[in-house]
């Protein structure tokens, strides 16, 4: 009986695995959802941090995403790859300096038609930083280095 109990143990445990989004290259929780529900158009075609609703959502490689409207939701589902933010939604300046760090959705940077997402807390605004280096590209490009290494861990 031990041994059915612990084959059926490992066998939900694997399952769970197989099915549950890889949250290594995604800045989600266990509900799948990204940008803690703020839509990706809104910050890639407007320049701006909007809350999502539940009445649009797109799912994207298992990650679900929410828009402010019908028009948003139809433009991510006919190219979701254009609108996917950078690192995942990973803090930027976090990957640059080779860590993830969580990120407040009201901090980001839109430049290149790419969406950039920081942390910011009581201690420390990490949009600031970037901004303070003047030099975007030399950052983008230690970032996506960084990039190719962290997407694969937990941190």
């Amino acid at each position: 009986m031990r041994q059915i109990i612990m084959l059926m143990f490992s066998l939900i445990f694997t399952s769970s695995i197989i099915l549950a989004q890889d949250n290594k290259a995604n800045n989600i929780d266990n509900s799948n959802i990204a940008l803690q529900g703020y839509s990706p158009v809104s910050y890639a075609d407007l320049g701006l941090a909007q809350k999502g609703v539940k009445t649009f959502k797109s799912e994207y490689e298992k990650v679900v995403y929410y828009f402010t409207s019908e028009e948003q939701k139809s433009k991510f589902d006919k190219n979701p790859e254009k609108y996917l933010p950078k690192y995942g939604g990973f803090c930027a300046f976090g990957i640059y300096a080779g860590a993830k760090f969580r990120v407040d959705p009201n901090k980001f940077i839109s430049k290149d038609g790419e969406y950039f997402l920081y942390l910011n807390n009581l201690e420390l605004d990490a949009k600031q930083l970037w901004l303070n280096e003047k030099n975007h590209n030399k950052l983008v490009s230690v970032a996506d280095e960084n990039w190719k290494k962290l997407s694969q861990t937990h941190n």
